[in-house]
């Protein structure tokens, strides 16, 4: 029996489309002023430090460090100090009035039947803790948080390595045998069910790339619970 649902962001709960076509081009296009405009401010210098150190190298300059998270934008790197910067950058468009999360239809409807139903409900996106909040907050379909007992992001480790959704399991206290983990990506798919998991690959446009070995569905409506 499914007692708790893990759920991936982009092609999952919400278009790849918005992340890449708006959330990315929004931060990369804000990203130099908020860190001039933000220097001195404790967290953005743990997250242009610890960029650094994954570069094995400092910075001379603000712009310097714009430079390479710029690039990085464009790389869609999964780094988690650009992950950081760029929900902390969302978040001034949210309050603005400037971003609204986007969820599929189906999502708010079965999130909150399965949340009715007794299932516990989770996130685990490569975009921030803080980002993620952003989106469900924010979404098209009103304040969704309320419905989610948790969130993860880079911090317990990749999408595609076991061990992250072994971490995950730890966390919330249950066998992975009664967590349900959706994706849209079958390298992720993979990962969840080595960790004993079960697992289920949405289908909801052209661009997935479908993975046979897992069960699928073009929405909610036809997942397994």
């Amino acid at each position: 029996m499914i007692k708790a649902i893990v759920t991936d962001i982009e092609g999952t709960t919400s278009s790849i489309d918005f992340v890449h076509q708006t959330l990315f081009p929004y931060a990369k296009q804000h990203l130099r002023r908020y860190l001039h405009a933000h220097a001195d401010e404790p967290n953005v210098v743990a997250q242009i430090a610890a960029a650094a150190a994954l570069e094995g190298r400092s910075f001379a300059s603000i712009d310097e460090a714009a430079d390479l998270l710029e690039r990085w934008i464009a790389e869609d790197r999964k780094a988690t100090p650009l992950k950081d910067l760029q929900g902390l950058i969302w978040a001034e468009g949210y309050a603005a009035g400037e971003l609204s999360g986007h969820v599929y239809a189906d999502t708010p409807v079965f999130l909150r039947q399965w949340h009715a139903a007794g299932k516990a409900l989770y996130v685990y996106s490569s975009g921030s803790e803080g980002a993620q909040k952003l989106i469900f907050g924010h979404s098209d379909a009103g304040d969704l948080r309320p419905l989610f007992s948790g969130y993860f992001d880079t911090r317990i480790g990749m999408k595609r390595e076991a061990q992250s959704y072994r971490t995950i399991l730890e966390r919330i206290h249950l066998p992975g045998d009664a967590v349900l983990f959706l994706s849209d990506i079958g390298e992720e798919l993979d990962a969840a069910r080595e960790a004993g998991m079960q697992t289920c690959q949405l289908i909801r446009d052209a661009k997935a790339k479908a993975f046979p070995a897992h069960r699928q569905a073009r929405d909610f409506s036809e997942v397994p619970v």
